[in-house]
């Protein structure tokens, strides 16, 4: 048992399992590079998170790798692999683990009656021999061994109460009850947890955790509902990312705990001053951009409109504020950045936006930032922050230098293209169906590839027709994802610097992993 478990054994102490990576990943189009899977899991362990779900590594060799990495990378969080009941799973697992200062494997199988009619074909008695085989294979690797019942919320109390014995027998060490499919209301999900604990042997040895999805909007309110009845671990991700409707989100579970700590009396260990940074960072690589009212880490969560609200902000901020903005990594200045604003003034201001810069990278970073501040009169943090999002280096294989395009209402749209290929000009002229597709038309013919556009979005970072756009690009290659990001305030051209930047990825990635290519 780790120092967090034997803690929240004890105390009010709630351990934070975050699966951005594994489930949050497993969103359509949500897919990381490895790269930025190292880079998340990295911010993870900084912010204080007690564990860290890193991947499924029977899934991929790209997912072997990245549990790996991580695990031999990790050094505060405790780092953890999923596996099915197999014995193939769970080895696989625990091969990944093996540098991880602290590992665990969590190991699951269906027990509802749906799931085990139609989806495993197994009769219960199967499920019990194969959840002990499981949990003791896991247990040869690690002492720290987590089991799931899939689909928890809708399993009969009776093979519920069976299947978490047998667990905890086999030497499980923290039993996980999910909400597979976000069915579960508040109520019903501290009930599930209070007769777990009543009725199985053994059960006040284990740690219980609780994994809510937020089909039906009550993901947090289920999982802290579970805690108040004696669970000790809640699985959630950054932004609420996850399949379908997505997963308890971290940042309302540990802030919910810390603003009503008068009604939940719990605490974690997360530094919540690192929230927003991390909330940008995964909105950024996944290229899934977090909704204006999304609670704590929105746009518009700590904005204020209406003249009533104002008023009351205007004589005490805690009329309609429940927390400060500097508890999550939000710092208000008066610094009002524009092409007169100096070096150390982006630096203050980048660093109040939770970004710490090497002089390199500041160098690098204030040369975009007056380029930009001669086409805005004035740079929002929005802006800000889409520069430091976006990829660029003059160490890049492939570079942008001349960009015109013709569109409008008759057709075929065209670009007159000047790419920079090591060091080498070429100019084309495509067509394409619209601008971006001309674009991207012409690029191809420069540097004719076959990876897979998987994924192209453009966010607008604040208002205005002046504003900038983000776009991200996807691309998929022999089962290998890469990904770009630009910001320009012309779409067209942040469209073909996200999609170099993408390919220039693919180039780095194809090295690595062509024969020779030193292992690490």
């Amino acid at each position: 048992m780790t120092q967090s478990e034997k803690t929240a054994s004890e105390e009010g102490r709630v351990i934070i399992f975050d699966t951005t990576l594994r489930d949050g990943e497993q969103s359509p189009g949500a897919t990381m590079s490895h790269d930025e899977k190292l880079e998340i899991a990295e911010l993870l362990d900084d912010m204080g998170v007690d564990i860290i779900e890193a991947g499924f590594p029977i899934a991929s060799e790209g997912d072997f790798e990245a549990v790996r990495d991580i695990a031999n990378r990790s050094k505060n969080a405790v780092i953890c692999g999923l596996a099915r009941s197999s014995i193939k799973d769970i080895d696989r697992a625990g091969e990944a683990l093996k540098g991880a200062r602290q590992s665990r494997i969590h190991t699951f199988i269906s027990t509802s009656p749906l799931h085990m009619k139609y989806k495993l074909k197994m009769e219960p008695a199967a499920v019990l021999e194969a959840i002990e085989a499981s949990v003791s294979r896991a247990r040869s690797h690690t002492d720290n061994v987590q089991w799931s019942p899939e689909d928890g919320t809708r399993t009969e109390h009776d093979f519920l109460c069976r299947s978490v014995e047998t667990a905890i027998k086999a030497g499980a060490t923290t039993i996980n009850i999910p909400d597979t499919v976000g069915y579960t209301v508040p109520n019903e999900s501290a009930d599930l947890i209070r007769m777990l604990l009543e009725r199985v042997p053994g059960a006040d040895e284990v740690i219980f955790a609780t994994h809510c999805h937020n089909d039906l909007g009550m993901a947090t309110a289920n999982a802290l509902a579970a805690v108040a009845a004696g669970a000790r671990q809640i699985e959630c991700t950054i932004n609420g990312l996850g399949e379908r409707a997505g997963n308890a989100a971290l940042e309302e579970v540990v802030m919910a705990m810390r603003v009503r700590n008068d009604v939940m009396p719990w605490h974690t260990g997360v530094d919540s001053t690192k929230i927003m940074n991390l909330s940008r960072r995964v909105s950024a690589v996944t290229g899934f951009p977090v909704q204006y009212n999304k609670a704590i880490v929105g746009k518009n969560a700590f904005a204020h409109e209406s003249g009533i609200h104002q008023d009351g902000m205007l004589k005490h901020a805690g009329t309609y504020e429940i927390m400060r903005p500097e508890d999550i990594g939000l710092t208000e200045t008066n610094l009002v950045m524009g092409k007169h604003s100096g070096r150390a003034a982006l630096r203050s201001k980048l660093e109040n936006l939770g970004y710490e810069l090497g002089e390199n990278q500041l160098k690098d970073v204030f040369v975009r930032f007056k380029e930009l501040a001669d086409r805005k009169k004035e740079v929002y943090d929005e802006d800000l922050i889409a520069l430091m999002s976006a990829d660029s280096s003059d160490t890049d294989h492939i570079q942008v230098k001349f960009l015109r395009v013709i569109c409008g209402t008759e057709a075929p749209q065209s670009a007159d293209l000047t790419l920079v290929v090591d060091g080498e000009s070429h100019q084309v002229t495509a067509t394409g169906d619209g601008p971006v597709d001309a674009v991207f038309n012409a690029i191809k013919m420069v540097f004719p590839h076959e990876a897979r556009l998987a994924l192209y979005q453009v966010h607008a970072v604040t208002g205005g027709t002046d504003a900038q756009a983000t776009v991200s690009v996807r691309m998929e290659e022999d089962g290998k994802i890469v990904t770009g990001q630009s910001s320009d305030t012309d779409t067209v051209v942040a469209s073909a610097k996200a999609y170099v930047s993408a390919l220039n990825n693919l180039i780095v990635r194809r090295q690595k992993t062509a024969p020779g290519a030193a292992k690490h």
